[in-house]
């Protein structure tokens, strides 16, 4: 067997720093996938690194939330199917091709009574989505496990050298993570935490660690067309 790893940034399409962080991360680390946020206000920018890069993998980052906290209520499948639709048309006509995966953010897709919708949603899509248990996932590197307290512990480079030799088994495994950095018009609890993952995700002793792991670093566009558990 064959340790397989998709390192992919969330929230593409935040803004302009989250952008800039997402590629920097890309070309410097070992990011290799993102998350298409197409509500975000950078969504166009996004796309135009996207093309830049692309061995750069993008998928769906469904959104309903954002970082403003604003109401939508999951229990309305029927809302939750038309933004669904909404959401993939608009990757689509930015992006010009299907989404190599599909994730929600903060998980809405993962709230109870959402997930079974989800499966079918992305069913015809044929592309992995988060916890549908083709991908295992793993999402420790995070520095705000309790809201507004940070513990940059948990993003640092001793951190996801652990994670890496220990979190990594044969098969397939994405580590999610949220690079960034700070720019202007852009509010959100978790900032400067992501110049921090910046810096973990690129410094070169986390790749001699992907090395020594045996571990290669994929895309999701690469992870095998299986059913997913039901």
């Amino acid at each position: 067997m064959v340790r397989n790893l998709v390192v992919n940034a969330d929230d593409l399409g935040a803004s302009e720093g989250v952008n800039r962080g997402i590629v920097e991360s890309h070309v410097n680390g070992i990011v290799t996938s993102a998350s298409l946020m197409v509500t975000g206000a950078a969504a166009a920018e996004a796309v135009a690194l996207a093309r830049e890069h692309p061995r750069l993998g993008v998928g769906l980052h469904w959104d309903v939330w954002g970082e403003d906290e604003r109401e939508f209520d999951l229990g309305d499948h029927g809302a939750v199917r038309d933004e669904f639709s909404r959401q993939l048309d608009r990757f689509h006509q930015l992006m010009g091709r299907a989404p190599t995966h599909v994730d929600s953010h903060r998980h809405a897709h993962r709230e109870p009574g959402v997930m079974d919708l989800f499966l079918d949603l992305v069913e015809p899509l044929g592309v992995p989505l988060r916890g549908d248990g083709r991908v295992r996932f793993v999402g420790g590197f995070y520095a705000q496990w309790e809201w507004k307290v940070t513990n940059l512990e948990y993003v640092s480079v001793p951190f996801l050298q652990r994670m890496l030799r220990d979190e990594v088994p044969d098969g397939w495994t994405e580590l999610s993570c949220h690079p960034g950095y700070r720019s202007p018009g852009y509010s959100a609890v978790y900032l400067a935490e992501r110049e921090e993952e910046v810096r973990t995700l690129t410094d070169p002793r986390v790749r001699a660690t992907v090395e020594e792991q045996g571990i290669r670093l994929r895309s999701f566009d690469e992870v095998p067309a299986v059913a997913p558990a039901r």
